[in-house]
């Protein structure tokens, strides 16, 4: 089954490469893009119930990557967030998770850990589903 990803990302350069590398390495289906705070939070508001994980990068065209997460944090158990940026440090890793970030990853050094983490959130994502049938 597919986990359902909604994409927070500006640079539609990383936009079209990691959505493939999402669909092939994680069995994600992209649900919804936005390179906005604004456009992220409308979204997620309008679609509550039609994710399973959201990616979320910091810095965006306009607004915030931690606007998101602030505005995000009513979600369901089985919802992950998390944060895939160039800019992570202790003090943003503490931010995000006290945001209600679930996991926060370095674009330039953490792309191993994060498609492990996404592979897992997938699993159980078709476990839960299992469970539910």
């Amino acid at each position: 089954m597919a986990l359902f990803t909604f994409l927070v990302e500006d640079n539609r350069t990383i936009r079209d490469n990691l959505i493939p590398a999402l669909e092939d390495l994680a069995h994600a289906r992209i649900v919804g893009a936005a390179e906005t705070e604004k456009d992220a939070t409308d979204w997620l508001a309008s679609h509550a119930s039609e994710w399973q994980l959201l990616i979320v990068d910091l810095f965006l065209k306009e607004g915030s990557g931690l606007g998101v997460l602030r505005n995000c944090r009513e979600r369901t158990p089985l919802q992950r967030a998390v944060v895939l940026s160039n800019y992570v440090n202790a003090d943003i890793r503490a931010r995000c998770m006290a945001l209600g970030a679930d996991a926060v990853f370095d674009k330039s050094k953490e792309l191993d850990a994060f498609f492990d983490y996404c592979n897992d959130a997938s699993r159980s994502t078709d476990r839960d589903r299992g469970q539910s049938s």
